[in-house]
C-alpha cells in the first residue's frame, strides 16, 4: 500500500474536511445536550440514542441530509429536526426516520418533508423495510406555507406510504415515542404495524387543547390518545411497549420475523486499495483549478487500486473501468483533469471538459454495464461540456444527448462521488441528482454549481472588463464592486457544505470512510434486483389491484 507523504501545511481537503468535522459534530447534537437531559429525566431516550439502539452495533450507518437547513433559520433547524439514513438491524439494511424531538418539539419545517421524502423514496427505490420513530409535535406553523400545500409537500410522504403499502410491499414500522399530532398521524396509520409506548406517547388528530377549542371537551392526553386507549379501544395501534428500550427492542424483533430476498454477496473477497485513504488528503491540490492523477484517487478506495481501463487510448479526459470495492464490482465513471495529450495531429485537451468523442465512449460504457447489470459509480470532477466551432461542428450536442439519455434510462444502481467541481451540463451527465440516483455523496471538496465565479463574473461583466482592459484603466467602481459580489456570492454557493444544506447531496464525506460508505451502498442497492428508475418502480398490476374494492 502506497502513501502520499505530508505537505508542510494542511490540504485544501484536510482543511475542509476539519471544518466538516466540526460543523457536523454540533449538529449531531440537535437541540443539545440540555434537551436531551431532560428526555432522559422524563425515562425516555433521546433521539440518536434510540437510532443507535435499534442499529446493529457496530455496523454501518449513512446519514442522509445531516446538514440540511444548518444555514437557515438563524441555525435553529439542525438537520430540520429528523434524523433520516440508512443502516443495518438485525442484520438487514433499513431505513430509518427518527423526528428529534430536542429540536422544536420535532416539529416539521419544509425541509423536514423533503428529508422525509428523499429516506422514502430510498426505501422504495431498494425495497428495503423503513422504520419511522416519531416524536414530532407537527407542522412548524410559521412555516406552513412551505410544509402544508404543494406537489412535494406533507402529503407527499402520506401518497408514498400508501404506494408503499399496496403496491410495492415495502414494510413500513411505526414506533410512536413521543407527540403524533394533526396530519402527522396518517405517517403511523399507513405504516404495517404500530407501537406505542406507555405513558409518553400519544397520537391524535388534535390535542387535549384543540379539542378544548373546538368541542368544549376536557380531556387529558393519555384518555383522548395514549397507548392504552390506542391498543384497547381504538385498536388504531398494535403493540404497546413499557417504555423506549422496549419498545426499540421490540422492533428488532419484528424485524426478525418479516421475509427477506436474498442479497447476493459479492464474488469475490474484499482486498485492501493499494493506497491508504488518508494519503488522499494531500493528492488534490491546495488551488482546485490545478491538475491531479484521478487514477491515485481511486487508488483510495478500489480494491487492489485495480482498475481494468475501458478503452485508454481514446478520450484520455474521461475514465471509463470495472473495477471492485470491498468485493463488490462496479463500473467507474471518473474526469481525469490536467491538460490530456491527444492523438498525433491532434490539440491537447483539457481534463475536466467533455468532447464529442468522450461523451460517444462514456454512452456506449454505460450502455454495456447497463446490459450487464453492474452497478454504476460516477466520480465528478467536471467543469462542463466543450464550446466552440470545432466542438458544435463534431456533434457535442448530439452527443452528449447519447451521453445523458444511456445515463438516465440506465436500470442499474447509480452511485455519484463529487471530488471537486460539479459545473455545467457536465454535472447533469455525470448523473447530477435530477437523474434520480441511488446515493450522492461529495467529499468536503466539492463545488456545485453552473459553473465558476469568475467565469459567471465573465458572462455577466465580460464586455466592461474587456473594454477597461484595452484602454488600460480600470473599472468602473459600481462594475467592480458587483464583479466582486458575483465572485463572493458564488464561492459561498459553491461550497459543499451549501449544497448539503439544501439537500443537493445526500451527505458530505471524508476520504477514509469513502471506501465503507460505497461499499455499504452497493449492498443496498443490492436488495432490488429490478430497475432502479426514478423514485419507484411499480410492478405488474394484476385484476385484483385494478378492480375496484367492496365497501
Amino acid at each position: 500500500m502506497t502513501s502520499t507523504p505530508p505537505s508542510t501545511r494542511p490540504s485544501r481537503l484536510a482543511a475542509l474536511t476539519g471544518e466538516y468535522r466540526a460543523l457536523a459534530d454540533r449538529l449531531r447534537e440537535g437541540g443539545g445536550p440540555a434537551r436531551a437531559a431532560r428526555m432522559r429525566d422524563q425515562g425516555r431516550l433521546p433521539p440518536r440514542e434510540r437510532v443507535e439502539r435499534l442499529l446493529d452495533r457496530g455496523g454501518p450507518w449513512l446519514e442522509l441530509g445531516l446538514l440540511v437547513a444548518w444555514d437557515q433559520y438563524e441555525g435553529q433547524a439542525p438537520a430540520a429536526g429528523v434524523i433520516t439514513g440508512v443502516g443495518v438491524a438485525e442484520g438487514r439494511e433499513v431505513v430509518v426516520v427518527a423526528n428529534d424531538s430536542t429540536v422544536k418539539a420535532g416539529s416539521w419545517w419544509p425541509e423536514t418533508i423533503r428529508k422525509i421524502l428523499r429516506a422514502q423514496e430510498v426505501a422504495m427505490r431498494e425495497r428495503i423495510p423503513i422504520i419511522y420513530l416519531v416524536d414530532s409535535a407537527g407542522v412548524n406553523l410559521p412555516y406552513q406555507g412551505g410544509v402544508f400545500p404543494g406537489q412535494y409537500g406533507a402529503a407527499r410522504i402520506f401518497y408514498y406510504n400508501s404506494i408503499m403499502r399496496r403496491y410495492l410491499h415495502v414494510p413500513q414500522i411505526s414506533a410512536v415515542m413521543g407527540n403524533c399530532i394533526a396530519g402527522g398521524a396518517y405517517l403511523p396509520a399507513l405504516s404495517d404495524v404500530i407501537f406505542m409506548v406507555e405513558g409518553t406517547s400519544f397520537m391524535g388528530l388534535g390535542g387535549p387543547n384543540l379539542v378544548k377549542g373546538a368541542t368544549g371537551q376536557t380531556i387529558d392526553a393519555e384518555t383522548l390518545g395514549g397507548a392504552v386507549t390506542h391498543t384497547e379501544l381504538s385498536a388504531v395501534a398494535h403493540y404497546r411497549a413499557a417504555n423506549d428500550a422496549d419498545c426499540i427492542a421490540r422492533i428488532r424483533d419484528y424485524l426478525t420475523r418479516l421475509p427477506r430476498r436474498t442479497v447476493p454477496a459479492p464474488l469475490r473477497a474484499a482486498v485492501p486499495p493499494s493506497r491508504d485513504p488518508a494519503g488522499i488528503y494531500d493528492l488534490l491540490p491546495h488551488d482546485h483549478r490545478l491538475s491531479y492523477d484521478v487514477r491515485h484517487v481511486l487508488e483510495g478506495f478500489l480494491d487492489g487500486g485495480s482498475f481494468d481501463e475501458f478503452q485508454p487510448a481514446v478520450a484520455g479526459e474521461m475514465l471509463c473501468g470495472h473495477a471492485r470495492i470491498e468485493g463488490w464490482p462496479v463500473a467507474v465513471v471518473a474526469n481525469q483533469r490536467g491538460l490530456i495529450k491527444g492523438r498525433p495531429g491532434e490539440r491537447p485537451r483539457f481534463g475536466g471538459i467533455i468532447y464529442a468523442e468522450t461523451a460517444e465512449k462514456v454512452a456506449y460504457f454505460i450502455e454495456t454495464a447497463n446490459r450487464e447489470r453492474v452497478p454504476l459509480l460516477f466520480v465528478q470532477d467536471v467543469s462542463g461540456f466543450m464550446v466552440g466551432a470545432e466542438a458544435e461542428q463534431a456533434g457535442i450536442i448530439r452527443s452528449g444527448a447519447r451521453w445523458v439519455e444511456a445515463m438516465a434510462t440506465a436500470v442499474v444502481p447509480k452511485l455519484v462521488l463529487t471530488v471537486n467541481h460539479a459545473s455545467g451540463a457536465g454535472y447533469y451527465a455525470m448523473a447530477g441528482q435530477g437523474f434520480d440516483p441511488d446515493f450522492i455523496l461529495s467529499w468536503p471538496t466539492g463545488r456545485m454549481a453552473v459553473m465558476e465565479g469568475e467565469s459567471a463574473v465573465m458572462a455577466v461583466h465580460g464586455a466592461e472588463i474587456e473594454r477597461a482592459g484595452r484602454s488600460g484603466g480600470a473599472l468602473p467602481a459600481p462594475v467592480a464592486a458587483a464583479a466582486e459580489s458575483m465572485r463572493a456570492d458564488y464561492e459561498h454557493q459553491l461550497d459543499a457544505r451549501y449544497a448539503a444544506a439544501r439537500g443537493y447531496v445526500d451527505a458530505i464525506v471524508m476520504p477514509e470512510e469513502t471506501r465503507p460508505l460505497l461499499a455499504f451502498a452497493l449492498r443496498v442497492a443490492a436488495n432490488y434486483p429490478g430497475p432502479h428508475l426514478g423514485p419507484f418502480v411499480l410492478p405488474p398490476l394484476d385484476a385484483a389491484d385494478l378492480s375496484p374494492r367492496q365497501p
